[in-house]
């Protein structure tokens, strides 16, 4: 599964998601974790409010999973029609680490949102072990 992380500077997961500059992003597998890569922002794309959701979601509309500081009831609202879920996390929080714990509930017992979104990625044969 697509994993997208709202960065300043693509170490650390320190950004709004209205505001983020770029999203990093990782295939995340049972199998092992590979970085994908940096999706920045294009110029111009914050000219208004619905811009810079739209922008912001046309940039991790492949991803599950967003992990970010903070995300408005509107932005959210979008988000989650996508099927996109956003996970807040401390800011500041590694992204590393992030990527480390996400990759530790798979192996193990996921809990049941994250399961819920495998099941639907294996459904669609988006995920491979």
């Amino acid at each position: 599964m697509k994993v997208a992380f709202a960065t300043e500077d693509g170490v650390l997961v320190n950004a709004h998601f209205g505001q983020s500059p770029m999203f990093t992003v990782f295939e995340i597998r049972l199998s092992g974790v590979q970085f994908l890569e940096h999706r920045q922002l294009a110029p111009g794309s914050d000219e208004n409010e619905a811009g810079k959701i739209a922008s912001r979601i046309s940039l991790i509309e492949d991803c599950a999973l967003i992990f970010l500081v903070q995300i408005g009831a509107s932005a959210a609202a979008q988000v989650t029609k996508r099927t996109i879920m956003p996970v807040k996390v401390a800011y500041g929080s590694s992204i590393e680490e992030q990527v480390q714990r996400l990759q530790n509930m798979l192996a193990r017992n996921p809990p049941m949102w994250l399961a819920k979104i495998l099941h639907a990625e294996e459904g669609s044969g988006k995920v491979e072990s």
